[in-house]
């Protein structure tokens, strides 16, 4: 959710930070701040203000120096957003300055103790709990004060801390959010994304649970919260600077839903085997022994993710007979679910950060379960949590709303079902047929995207909408669940989705004209059935967008998207969509890239 952005070096710090703070903006925020200094001349300056990273630098006076500085951008939990609220945070002496993401569960409890000693707060948040802590400390070193803090803390947190007395380091600290190091020349740099790094270096270092880093100009050590030395080896990330760039596009969202042709073009690249009909996943650490070994799958992600499962399971069951489902982490990971030896469990996540799933992961590894990921980002804290997985190469996804990503993880899905069916029961002759499928994928989703104009068309006649509701059935519903998701997400209109064969159970109630509907109609053993559904919605005055193969007279209007393979179709489906909502929310004027209240990775429960 927030951004951390830190660096030690010989550089002027202000600029560098505002300018990770900037490439840090699609994670969502509400304030941010910046604290400086140098060896030169000690003492910790800070600047933060509420609103956007323009309102902090707006601040920053002309002569603000420094070579050591960190800087956040926050998204409200304790406390409303404000300037006081913002972090940093700094102790009543000034001499320590925190920056925090996650939440730390005992905070009101410290706070009491804190202030029954005479500390005063000036914040609402709980960072600031930490900051009081670490300045309280008799520890004569940076590392040992943090340490003795991080021993009272219950909760998650990724922290970075400079301290006036220590003015040649960063200490830093992960447990359930993320921390990024950057490995430069002469200097250093810590993030909570590598998108704040990868202007200045490609070589990262990603923490772990329970671990801490002290950064100086010329070396970073990592070790555990209890102190021992640990071994971390620098990788190289693989996105560059231009990919965070918007590329002549007006928005993000725009940009990745037209990346996605290329995107799924490159999670297909070097995995087909056409000689056996099959695909290569080696990184799923699944031999074939293994595979045929599994009774069930378990698929758990969040929001968009989740979806993605849905369909997931979907293909999994129809190309590799194995019985499969998807359900939210947020919910599995509460419910004690009975965790099975002969189930396979798939983590779904963007980020690979994401608190919910990683949590979900962390109890099936200590019940004994065997996890794969499906995340985008390589080193992340799924990924390395995880017995192998897939990534699934997107690219990385700076709009909030998540559209390449859903799309790559679905192909993603498609490959791990076939794999598994051929392993198992599917034949040559279908193996070839879903690979002929998934090499359309590209040109076809190019075929949409010509639909651009007659989409924003249509989105711009239904903006006024106060409601809507999306249908679909087996194969089209779960497409329905994203689309409506979508809609919600970035134009903030009320959509619902529904499986079309439960209309008659309820939600025919709600038929009018006022309440449009997208019934999703694919060309499959299903299509008289999802004919049917729009005919009993015509028979009460409401209005039908279809998203179909061929053009439905029972509809309005008729979205046509090209014909794949049945169970690939799913894929496809969702696209035109996605551009409903972007242009839907465009004409109403909302802040696309950044939807109110929302967060691109959700590190917090």
């Amino acid at each position: 959710m927030c951004g951390i952005v830190g660096y030690i070096g010989k550089r002027d710090v202000a600029p560098l930070l505002l300018e990770g703070l900037q490439r840090l903006e699609y994670r969502g925020y509400d304030s941010a701040g910046l604290v400086v200094t140098s060896p030169k001349t000690p003492g910790l300056r800070m600047v933060k203000a509420k609103g956007r990273v323009r309102d902090l630098q707006a601040k920053v006076p002309a002569r603000f120096k420094g070579t050591i500085g960190i800087a956040h951008t926050r998204w409200a939990t304790h406390g409303a957003p404000s300037d006081v609220n913002a972090h940093p945070h700094m102790s009543a002496d000034n001499k320590v300055a925190v920056v925090h993401n996650g939440i730390i569960d005992n905070a009101s409890e410290l706070r009491r103790k804190l202030e029954a000693d005479g500390v005063e707060f000036l914040s609402e948040t709980d960072t600031e709990v930490l900051t009081h802590l670490i300045a309280r400390s008799e520890a004569e070193t940076l590392e040992e004060k943090v340490r003795q803090a991080l021993r009272l803390v219950e909760g998650t947190y990724g922290i970075a801390v400079l301290h006036a007395d220590f003015p040649d380091r960063i200490v830093v600290a992960r447990n359930g959010s993320p921390v990024v190091l950057g490995i430069g020349e002469k200097e250093m740099f810590v993030a909570s994304d590598v998108a704040a790094l990868v202007a200045h270096t490609r070589q990262i270092v990603t923490l772990d649970d329970g671990e801490m880093a002290t950064l100086t100009a010329d070396d970073f050590r990592t070790y555990t919260t209890e102190g021992t030395r640990t071994t971390a080896e620098p990788t190289t990330v693989e996105w560059e600077a231009e990919s965070y760039d918007m590329g002549g596009h007006d928005t993000y969202m725009h940009k990745e839903i037209h990346e996605q042709a290329e995107a799924v073009d490159r999670v297909l690249r070097g995995r087909i085997d056409d000689r056996f009909a099959t695909v290569h996943l080696g990184g799923i650490n699944l031999d074939t022994r293994e595979a045929r070994a599994v009774r069930r799958v378990k698929i758990l992600g969040c929001g968009t993710s989740y979806h993605a499962g849905m369909i997931g399971a979907q293909m999994i069951e129809e190309l590799a007979r194995i019985p499969a489902d998807a359900e939210p982490a947020s919910e599995f990971r509460y419910r004690n679910a009975v965790v099975d030896p002969d189930t396979l469990y798939i983590a779904v996540s963007q980020s690979g950060e994401t608190y919910d799933v990683l949590a979900a992961v962390q109890e099936l590894k200590r019940k004994g379960a065997r996890v794969l990921g499906v995340v985008n980002v390589v080193g992340s804290a799924i990924a390395r949590e995880a017995d192998g997985g897939i990534y699934v190469h997107a690219g990385p996804e700076v709009c909030v709303v998540s559209t390449k990503c859903f799309t790559n993880t679905c192909v993603a899905f498609a490959l791990l079902a076939l794999h598994l069916g051929r392993i198992r029961d599917l034949s040559v002759r279908d193996g070839k047929r879903i690979i002929e499928g998934l090499r359309r994928l590209p040109a076809q989703i190019s075929e949409i995207m010509k639909q651009e104009e007659e989409i924003k068309k249509l989105a711009e006649s239904y903006a006024d909408a106060r409601s809507m509701l999306f249908i679909g059935r087996v194969r089209g519903y779960p497409v329905a669940r994203e689309a409506s998701l979508k809609l919600k997400e970035v134009s903030y209109i009320h959509a619902e989705a529904y499986p079309a064969s439960e209309l008659k159970h309820g939600p025919l109630a709600l038929i009018e004209p006022a309440l449009p509907t997208v019934a999703i109609v694919p060309d499959d053993d299903l299509l008289e059935k999802n004919r049917a559904a729009m005919e009993e919605i015509r028979a009460r005055h409401g209005r039908i967008i279809a998203v179909a193969h061929q053009e439905q007279e029972k509809a309005d209007r008729t979205i046509v998207v090209p014909k794949n393979e049945d169970e690939l179709d799913p894929i496809l489906m969702g696209i035109p969509l996605q551009l409903f909502a972007y242009y839907t929310a465009l004409a109403l004027g909302r802040d696309i890239d950044k939807p109110r209240n929302l967060a691109k990775s959700v590190t917090v429960e």
